[in-house]
């Protein structure tokens, strides 16, 4: 497996763009340490361009015939290495050196099954994964999805556009089994590609939120409603935890609109050390107070036992918890034997391109619409700080409506996906 071409443009007209993303595409194909003819293709557009999805999706198969497989979605904003698109016309593109006998792509009309498809000995071991998040009860097909692989997880997000919202899954000649003459471009449902045993990768998942209090039981529930706390009323633990005094009605109210809830599964502390979640919880919207009960709603059923921690976006505790997982991953891929001098370069190397010790070919990164550059503070800050961490690899990814990583659905989180040589 070699490294895998990417390419990013912005551009008022889509095909303007999407002559800049196929420069940049065969150039690196053309470079001895990148794949020449890789038959996956990665495809995420922003929300400009998303009314054009299939002329767009057509013009790039017919400019790269090698490339015969196609997954992707649209997000308010894009990624490729270093680099953000928020609110303007762009999209990325990657170029996946993964021989077609060790994935397969899936749609809402050609289902990923457990003992693969089409009569086929492929086995789905984890999987990319993008849903509409307007599909009724997404949560539950998520799980469900990721029952289907071996591993049990999956990682991806939700398609995020303030117009049209679309899923690429393009696959062979241009149509999958089943779909008919569908051109690849789908609305509503899940999509996505699945890997084998046989793709390695790394995924880790960076939360965004930092605890403004304890840790709390939840001893009673009615559905969304948190009735009560460690048997204390959930109103009053919330009232407590945040220093407000519900007399002061809009200093109340400003406070609580800007709080949000960590739920972890029982017995499951969720506090790192250093103050930061980990990535057991999931992190929901408090959508309602009910006085009368002394009660919380929340945006996620809720069951007794489940732990509970009222929280705020923070970006201090996201700049860390980025910069973590980026370590985490690095470490992860270095030889597990290496020699002195090996380990000094390693350490010593503070160049962006990555050590090939490291043996990273590509990358995926989906972070929640409400995070990227404008919440770390600069233009593309986030994805300078993955830059940072992995290197000058090949990446791309966008900004989703919600991040999927395990069997869950996140929020206000990172999900960085690498994908890695052989040692």
């Amino acid at each position: 497996m070699k490294l895998f071409p990417y390419g990013h443009a912005t551009h008022p007209q889509w095909r303007m763009a999407a002559g800049l993303v196929l420069a940049q595409l065969r150039a690196h194909m053309a470079l001895p340490e990148y794949a020449p003819a890789p038959p996956l293709g990665l495809l995420y557009i922003t929300d400009h361009y998303a009314s054009h999805a299939k002329e767009l999706l057509g013009y790039l198969s017919a400019e790269l015939p090698e490339v015969t497989d196609w997954a992707g979605t649209v997000g308010v904003g894009v990624a490729a290495n270093n680099v953000e698109y928020f609110d303007e016309p762009a999209l990325s593109v990657m170029l996946c050196d993964i021989s077609p006998e060790h994935y397969r792509v899936f749609s809402g009309v050609a289902p990923l099954t457990q003992g693969g498809q089409g009569g086929s000995n492929f086995v789905p071991h984890t999987a990319l994964l993008h849903a509409d998040a307007q599909t009724p009860d997404v949560p539950e097909l998520i799980a469900e999805l990721a029952q289907r692989t071996v591993s049990g997880h999956v990682f991806g997000g939700l398609a995020s556009s303030r117009l049209q919202v679309v899923q690429f899954a393009q696959s062979g000649d241009g149509n999958m089994a089943g779909q008919g003459q569908a051109d690849g471009v789908f609305s509503g449902g899940l999509s996505g590609v699945a890997f084998d045993a046989e793709v390695a990768m790394v995924s880790r998942v960076t939360q965004g939120c930092l605890p403004i209090g304890p840790v709390h039981t939840i001893t009673s529930v009615d559905n969304h409603v948190v009735l009560t706390l460690d048997d204390e009323p959930a109103l009053d633990v919330l009232v407590r935890d945040l220093h407000i005094d519900l007399e002061q009605r809009q200093h109340a109210l400003t406070k609580v609109r800007a709080t949000l809830v960590g739920l972890a599964p029982a017995h499951d502390a969720a506090i790192k050390r250093t103050g930061e979640f980990d990535d057991a919880v999931l992190v929901r919207h408090i959508i309602g107070l009910d006085p009368a009960q002394r009660a919380v709603a929340v945006a996620q059923p809720v069951e007794v036992g489940m732990r509970l921690t009222f929280c705020e976006r923070n970006v201090a505790a996201a700049r860390a918890d980025l910069m973590r997982i980026g370590a985490e991953i690095r470490e992860a891929l270095e030889p597990e034997e290496m020699t002195a001098e090996l380990a000094g370069v390693l350490s010593a190397d503070t160049s962006a391109s990555p050590h090939p010790a490291r043996r990273m070919a590509g990358a995926v990164y989906v972070s929640c619409a409400g995070r990227g550059g404008p919440h770390f503070g600069g233009p593309s800050a986030e994805l300078h700080i993955v830059r940072r961490a992995l290197g000058d690899v090949p990446l791309v990814g966008f900004f989703a409506g919600g991040e999927i990583a395990h069997q869950n659905l996140y929020g206000y989180t990172g999900v960085l996906t690498v994908f890695t040589t052989e040692a």
